[in-house]
């Protein structure tokens, strides 16, 4: 069965981040596959330190990247970018995490600016080599995106139905594509080699 890891990279008891994942992982287990959110605030992750082995629960979030077939990245907007808590998990984990694994993304912005955090992402992600899916999730002024719910995912509702389905959209995917072997060649650059 195709896994689907979800990280949230929001630290806040309120995560607008982590009720997006949610939509996600829900998305994904509807398609068939086994999930799981990684809520960075139930690990002991001390700032990592590369001249320091076995740092706090490192080994443990390695391995569950590592073992995911696809993983969701999600992170509040922190002054452009993407949050202190994601970054650090990710100077963690590193190629034998995220080599050929499909990887989505999804920001959450306080005001209206997500494109820099969500670019921020893709490079990080390539720059380990993971497939970085071309559909990506920006969430707008996301405390006026979701309303209270007791019968909605973490006990909120989205507000605006075409973005809820474009979060869904994003957990669809990463199962589709959870396993692919992206060709990067193409019918132009195969003939410059004939």
């Amino acid at each position: 069965m195709t896994s689907v890891l979800a990280v949230s990279g929001s630290l806040r008891d309120e995560s607008y981040t982590r009720t997006a994942l949610e939509y996600v992982l829900d998305s994904a287990r509807e398609a068939g596959a086994e999930t799981r959110l990684l809520d960075l605030r139930e690990y002991d992750l001390p700032v990592y330190d590369p001249d320091v082995d076995d740092q706090g629960d490192g080994e443990a979030v390695k391995r569950l990247v590592r073992e995911a077939d696809a993983v969701a990245l999600g992170s509040p907007v922190y002054h452009g970018s993407y949050s202190g808590a994601l970054k650090n998990l990710h100077d963690y984990c590193g190629f034998e995490e995220f080599e050929d694994t499909t990887v989505g993304l999804l920001a959450t912005a306080g005001g209206g600016s997500y494109g820099s955090t969500l670019d921020h992402l893709r490079i990080t992600v390539r720059g380990v080599h993971g497939w970085v899916l071309p559909h990506q999730v920006g969430i707008r002024g996301a405390s006026s995106e979701f309303a209270a719910d007791p019968e909605a995912i973490d006990g909120r509702a989205f507000v605006d139905e075409k973005l809820e389905d474009r979060t869904r959209k994003l957990g669809r995917m990463l199962v589709e594509y959870a396993h692919i072997e992206p060709d990067v060649s193409s019918p132009r650059t195969a003939a410059a080699d004939e």
